[in-house]
């Protein structure tokens, strides 16, 4: 996989080059806007790391251009934590963004949950079925069964579930559910993701002994498939 970091401040490009490379991908720079977006352009990458604020030309407008061209995945990196500037980011085509300061364990999960996103079905995945165990996701139907038994779900739980199956084994915080699920511009609090999750596992049989929807204390929640032994 090849990434590209389109990033303005040096110690932080270092620092990205040699993680990529340590988890196997390959990895190039630009340090100001103009340049990034004529690589971003000219090159084939399979995701890039975009900086808001770069000289020259800022990420937002890299963004907008970009998607003229193409769809490759992109990451904002923002050094401005605010619901407009997410929203716009978003607005624009964005995959995902991550706030400065940042944990390089979360940056390398983001990627690979963009990276997950975007890769084509497989000859032996139908497209648009996603399934864990016997539980099985038809997008193009927004049908879903387990063991061969259709289960009904309102809009939310589908949604919920979609976006669980299509991050498995990644840990999701009760924002990052709340922003995908519900949107930005949701004015609750994340408690609604705790009662929509009860709901789900109730719907979907999610017992103790298989326990699917994992619950992470103080965090969120992540799926998996594997057998509780508690």
């Amino acid at each position: 996989m090849n990434i590209l970091i389109i990033e303005d401040e040096a110690d932080i490009v270092r620092f990205l080059m040699l993680e990529l490379q340590h988890e196997g991908y390959s990895a190039s720079s630009c340090t100001n806007g103009r340049a990034g977006l004529e690589k971003a352009l000219t090159g084939e990458f399979d995701l890039i790391l975009l900086d808001v604020m770069l000289p020259e030309l800022n990420g937002i407008e890299i963004l907008r251009r970009l998607r003229k061209e193409n769809s490759v995945p992109v990451i904002l990196v923002t050094a401005r934590d605010t619901v407009m500037e997410k929203v716009n980011g978003l607005d624009m085509g964005a995959n995902d963004y991550i706030t400065k300061p940042f944990h390089i364990e979360e940056l390398l999960a983001r990627i690979r949950m963009v990276l997950r996103t975007a890769e084509p079905s497989s000859p032996s995945s139908p497209e648009g079925t996603l399934s864990i165990g016997d539980l099985i996701l038809t997008a193009s139907s927004r049908q879903v069964t387990r063991a061969g038994v259709i289960i009904e779900l309102t809009k939310t739980q589908y949604d919920l579930l979609e976006y669980l199956l299509r991050n498995r084994d990644i840990v999701l915080s009760r924002d990052q559910i709340l922003s995908h699920v519900w949107g930005y511009e949701y004015a609750g609090n994340s408690n609604v993701v705790d009662v929509y999750v009860r709901y789900l596992r109730n719907r979907i049989h999610d017992s103790d002994e298989i326990k699917i929807i994992e619950t992470i204390r103080g965090i969120g929640y992540v799926l998996r498939d594997k057998t509780r032994k508690e």
